[in-house]
């Protein structure tokens, strides 16, 4: 009797289950796409803080050997202080180039003329990687117009990072001489550690270095020309001295923020550096008088913890 053997069929998968197989990988991938993306921001958001205490032991050391912290933007027309329209417009950020280990971007400055003129433009070509917090989107130069027009002045690289000049509105620094913050002798004079022609020495933190906010974050808005710059003030540009200093007008992250307040793309507020040389987060949801508190160096406040 012959005997025959029935091939064993091979069963595959019915449409049903390989929707089934589909629809588990999306729901895993929607899981962990989640958990990637804050790893990644929070990776970025270490690397921005440790930013800030690189600024902060440069800004250190420049005071170790010049014995007075870098002024926040120098300004100067015929001998006379003028916070607007005043050179060369150099700012804090590139008077601690040689602190930040970039003296070599620090020499080709040309002092003795304005950050506009053509010895300076390839100094304003100059990327500095730990001006940016990787948080922030944004191309790498941008075009500052002169005050009221669409005529460019100067291309500036981008930064994150500005000297705290203290509550007051920075826009004021337009003021004729006499009307505050703008002084007799036509200084623009914030409160904070960073303002024109400032020479902030650690004597003069009555408040404490723990107490005064020193450094901070702002994110780029590109649609409202909202860039921020490291070299200095631009005479006579849009908005200039907002580009190297910021304002505690308002919290951090407000929904009213100004293009002089200090922001982030970090969730819950900003990072800052204070004097003490420390780096930390300070919360959206501070309140408003303790931290135009801390924002200022000379008002013998009581803070408290923040």
């Amino acid at each position: 009797m012959t005997s025959y053997l029935r091939p064993r069929s091979r069963r595959g998968f019915t449409l049903i289950e390989l929707l089934v197989v589909i629809a588990i990988i999306a729901i895993l991938i929607a899981l962990l796409l989640p958990a990637v993306q804050q790893a990644r921001e929070a990776a970025r958001r270490t690397q921005c803080k440790n930013n800030l205490k690189q600024i902060s032991l440069a800004l250190h050391n420049y005071h170790d050997i010049h014995s007075v912290f870098p002024s926040g933007w120098i300004a100067v027309n015929a001998g006379v202080p003028s916070a607007h329209s005043g050179t060369s417009g150099v700012g804090w950020g590139a008077m601690i180039l040689p602190q930040m280990e970039q003296n070599n971007v620090y020499q080709m400055f040309n002092s003795t003329r304005p950050l506009t003129d053509p010895s300076n433009t390839a100094f304003l070509r100059v990327q500095i990687g730990a001006y940016k917090c990787a948080s922030d989107p944004k191309p790498d130069y941008f075009t500052i117009n002169q005050e009221g027009t669409s005529t460019g002045i100067a291309q500036l690289p981008t930064a994150n990072y500005l000297g705290v000049f203290g509550p007051e509105n920075l826009d004021d620094c337009e003021n004729s001489p006499g009307n505050l913050p703008v002084m007799a002798d036509g200084t623009c004079k914030g409160s904070g550690m960073f303002y024109h022609n400032s020479s902030v020495r650690m004597r003069d933190l009555i408040d404490g270095t723990s107490n005064s906010l020193m450094t901070g974050e702002r994110k780029t808005n590109a649609k409202l020309n909202w860039f921020s710059s490291w070299p200095g003030m631009i005479a006579e540009g849009e908005e200039a001295f907002q580009r190297v200093c910021g304002s505690a007008d308002h919290v951090p992250n407000h929904p009213s923020q100004h293009f002089d307040d200090f922001s982030s793309h970090h969730i819950g507020g900003a990072q800052f550096s204070l004097a003490d040389g420390s780096a930390r987060f300070i919360s959206e949801n501070i309140d408003r008088g303790v931290y135009q508190s801390i924002a200022t160096i000379q008002g013998a406040e009581v803070v408290g913890e923040f």
